[in-house]
């Protein structure tokens, strides 16, 4: 499915979007022409842009007819242990979406149902992609997904989990969006890798556009949710030494897309990060790495950090 092409007004901070993207750009041997985000297709991580895996990839299962009401599970709060008092966060609350559940795929009816996602209908959930080697992406979300939050505990901010090994599956990608919006955040950050194919390489943000449709709105959140993820896109590349996407983002590390409920649906400022390609070896080496993992979640972080403190 192609990607949403508009271009969101220009960010709020151009200033200190500019340096965000001067640390981006010391990651690289030279910096894209600042052009549209390329054309992507839509693959195994669901949750993001990706090019068509390779053929080793599970097939997508068709998914049945829209349901006329969206997802409505309850949410156990995964959230127990305290933030650091008076730290540099205190007082902002940060909300992080593993992507996908490791369990998925034991519930394919439940994840195919379509739900509303403003401009139309999408699966509740997808399986996720993975390694040739079977580490699935909703291993390596989660497990980000944690060291992130201890991260940013220990830097006094709340930290909340869309969910934490505690559901069968899901939650679906509109009540991924609820609970960020019901939590009020600050910052809502979607962790993903992708499924693509081999020699496709790198990491790569995506911001919403500009959408108007139905129950999504994203006027709001366009401009902080560019800051925030240009502010991560830098300090990833500063952290983890890995380059921005060869195959999608024009080299920016930046993609924007309006086809994703979880940004569609969200009243926040949300982003969603694609940490990696998954199908390809050398990526893949990098995200089995538990110490590569700790910086990829340094980088986001720092990311967050950044934005949260202006």
């Amino acid at each position: 499915m192609r990607h949403h092409e508009s271009l969101p007004p220009t960010p709020r901070h151009p200033l200190r979007l500019a340096a965000a993207a001067a640390l981006l750009c010391l990651g690289l041997a030279g910096c894209g022409d600042g052009g549209g985000p390329a054309q992507a297709q839509a693959g195994p991580s669901g949750g993001a842009a990706t090019t068509p895996a390779s053929p080793s990839a599970a097939p997508t299962k068709a998914a049945p007819s829209p349901s006329k009401s969206p997802s409505k599970a309850p949410t156990k709060s995964p959230s127990k242990e305290p933030a650091a008092p008076g730290g540099p966060l205190s007082g902002k609350t940060v909300v992080i979406d593993p992507g996908h559940n490791p369990r998925n795929h034991l519930h394919t009816a439940a994840i195919n149902r379509q739900v509303d996602i403003g401009t139309g209908h999408k699966e509740c959930d997808t399986t996720g992609t993975a390694t040739n080697g079977g580490y699935a992406e909703a291993e390596f979300t989660l497990d980000v997904a944690h060291r992130l939050r201890n991260l940013l505990r220990a830097q006094g901010a709340r930290v909340l989990l869309t969910y934490d090994g505690d559901r069968e599956f899901g939650p679906c990608v509109d009540e991924r969006a609820r609970i960020g919006n019901e939590a009020h955040a600050d910052a809502v950050v979607s962790v993903h890798a992708d499924g693509s194919a081999v020699g496709n390489r790198g990491f790569h943000v995506i911001l919403p556009a500009l959408v108007r449709g139905g129950s999504a709105d994203t006027s709001k959140i366009v401009e902080p949710s560019r800051d925030l993820g240009t502010r991560i896109a830098g300090l990833f590349v500063r952290s983890t030494g890995s380059s921005p996407s060869n195959y999608i983002g024009g080299k920016t590390g930046l993609d924007v897309r309006g086809d994703l409920g979880g940004l569609n649906l969200s009243t926040v400022p949300k982003v969603f990060i694609e940490c990696g390609n998954m199908r390809d070896p050398k990526d893949a080496a990098l995200l089995t790495s538990p110490g590569w993992r700790q910086k990829a979640a340094q980088g986001i972080a720092d990311g967050i950090s950044s934005y949260l403190k202006g």
